[in-house]
């Protein structure tokens, strides 16, 4: 293992494809390569989260995230050490939380909406990575997600899109695209872009330490 691993952050807004193109970049390497650690694991309880106007619960928040643990953990990793923690299944309260093992690895993925936006995690970051893609698309596809895959009502997908998840993303998320050292559209596809990741990923592990 290096002396100290490459920290790669991923961020954009819900609906640009972060799940997709994390999960395509994991299928690439091996666990002693790469490690993801990932800001959803990381919510407060349910019954501390802020609620709006309406009673709605609103998870889309910097302060819905235990972003504390979550610096300590990433630093563990950055040292060397292995972390454990509970999986986090706020959106299926009938799920049983896994226990997660995560191993420090010379490459580690840092992902999540606030990634950038938490200044001491930010400031742990090598390479920033910035997905993004129109509204109407990443709308289209936060209703398929939260619609088809998760049977949420449509009038509580759109209110939550309305109320929550834009503000959030213009307030927290979007304003860091012009930190980024990678801006990736994936308005159609993020094919190219996931090349030029893995190709600098691949470089990187090959190089002497």
């Amino acid at each position: 293992m290096k002396n100290k691993p490459l920290i790669v952050g991923i961020t954009g807004g819900s609906g640009s494809g972060k799940t997709t193109f994390i999960r395509q970049i994991r299928d690439s390497f091996t666990n002693d390569q790469l490690s993801i650690l990932s800001q959803d694991d990381y919510y407060l309880p349910r019954e501390v989260q802020k609620v709006d106007n309406q009673g709605i619960t609103n998870f889309d928040l910097p302060g819905s995230i235990d972003k504390k643990r979550f610096r300590k953990d990433l630093e563990k990793l950055i040292s060397g050490e292995d972390i454990t923690i509970k999986e986090y299944v706020f959106n299926n309260e009938s799920a049983a939380p896994k226990t997660l093992t995560i191993p420090s690895a010379p490459v580690i993925i840092v992902e999540g909406l606030f990634v950038f936006h938490y200044k001491k995690v930010r400031n742990l970051i090598d390479l920033k990575v910035f997905l993004q893609a129109k509204e109407n698309l990443k709308v289209i596809r936060r209703i398929k997600r939260d619609r088809v895959e998760r049977n949420y009502p449509i009038e509580d997908v759109l209110y939550r899109y309305q109320h929550h998840v834009l503000p959030t993303y213009e307030k927290y998320i979007r304003p860091y695209q012009d930190i980024a050292d990678v801006v990736i559209n994936n308005n159609d596809n993020f094919d190219m872009g996931l090349k030029v990741i893995l190709g600098f990923l691949k470089d990187y592990l090959k190089s002497p330490s």
